[in-house]
């Protein structure tokens, strides 16, 4: 595995962001050969998604494509989903794992990306609010007029407008700071912003160590959750649609070796996010991960759901073509070749 030049990156992104302002996506090309990529790059929002963070750790990946001489990079996005969908549909990328609303608003854009799989559909949503411990503020009412801190665009920028339309209340009620944790963390202990709002695995570490405490728990609201999702670029599943089932069936393979290892799975997410082992554990009770990618009717169902709250609160603009933006062909190819090999 090869480390991708961050300032590389950070162009490409950065000339997509302005691309997608102006309603032209198509800037960059992926890493391509006539016959095969030089290299295939995933990307996942930070510090990563679970199935990410294994296939990085335990080379599964980089292994289906070695022999192919096709190198494989791993991408963590620190801005959150938008820069890194952005950095699929300008070719920056070749896959990305993320949440549901950096998705569904790039696929809205009309974007040449295809939604392949599920990255997870963990049934209880993960994150949470949380202020300084001493702070005065007790209920999502005394956030009215406050400064919160989170990044916009994110799971998160939906579950916090689907928490203050709970209590009556509405983005515009409250001072939003476009802000990723190791900036808001510091931000909320120093006082210079009210609340944060994030992962809850993530926010448990100010939590544990008593600098912050949740006001609200959004895993108490499973109606909330949405499916998470693995995406890739339109020009290269066109171009390698072989490659596209080959990435699939690792990820297939994957989520069962998660279920068949629950503890080293745990313990590497813990070790590779710095994440909080009870706060991970919380997440994944009983050790259910929730990784199946399969696209099920209960998933897109959830997803259209979603889409539809984005579009009432104004997080998204132009709809999704479910028909053109979701692909299956290649999950199905790929549950045809793990079973058959698990078969044999």
């Amino acid at each position: 595995m090869t480390a991708l030049n961050p300032s590389i990156l950070r162009r490409a992104v950065l000339g997509g962001l302005a691309a997608l302002a102006f309603g032209s996506v198509t800037l960059a090309s992926p890493a391509f050969a006539e016959d095969k990529p030089s290299v295939i790059r995933i990307g996942s929002t930070a510090p990563g998604h679970l199935k990410f963070i294994l296939e990085r750790h335990n080379g599964t990946v980089a292994k289906e494509f070695e022999k192919d001489g096709i190198k494989v990079e791993f991408i963590a996005f620190t801005n959150g989903g938008s820069e890194a969908t952005t950095a699929l549909a300008t070719g920056a990328v070749e896959f990305i794992y993320t949440g549901n609303n950096p998705a569904l608003r790039v696929a809205a854009a009309g974007a040449d990306v295809k939604a392949i799989g599920l990255s997870s559909f963990v049934k209880e949503n993960g994150s949470a609010i949380i202020v300084k411990s001493d702070s005065q503020i007790k209920t999502l009412q005394d956030l009215k007029g406050k400064k919160v801190a989170y990044l916009t665009g994110t799971v998160r920028h939906s579950t916090f407008a689907k928490a203050l339309k709970s209590a009556g209340l509405s983005l515009n009620d409250v001072e939003s700071l476009n802000l990723a944790f190791d900036a808001s963390g510091p931000a909320l202990v120093r006082g210079d912003v009210d609340a944060v709002v994030e992962s809850g695995d993530v926010a448990a570490k100010l939590v544990e160590t008593g600098q912050a405490r949740v006001i609200l728990d959004a895993s108490s609201h499973p109606e909330w959750s949405a499916p998470f999702l693995i995406s890739a670029n339109g020009e290269f599943v066109r171009k390698y649609p072989d490659l596209v089932k080959r990435l699939l069936k690792v990820d297939i393979e994957t989520a069962r070796w998660a279920d068949a290892h629950p503890e080293e799975t745990i313990k590497i997410f813990v070790d590779e996010t710095k994440s909080s082992e009870k706060s991970v554990r919380k997440n994944y009770k009983e050790n259910v991960f929730y990784q199946d990618p399969k696209i099920t009717p209960e998933a897109l169902a959830s997803l259209k759901s979603e889409e539809q709250f984005m579009a009432d609160a104004k997080l998204l603009k132009g709809s999704v073509d479910y028909d053109k933006w979701i692909d299956t062909s290649f999950l199905d190819a790929a549950y045809k070749d793990v079973d058959q090999k698990q078969s044999n």
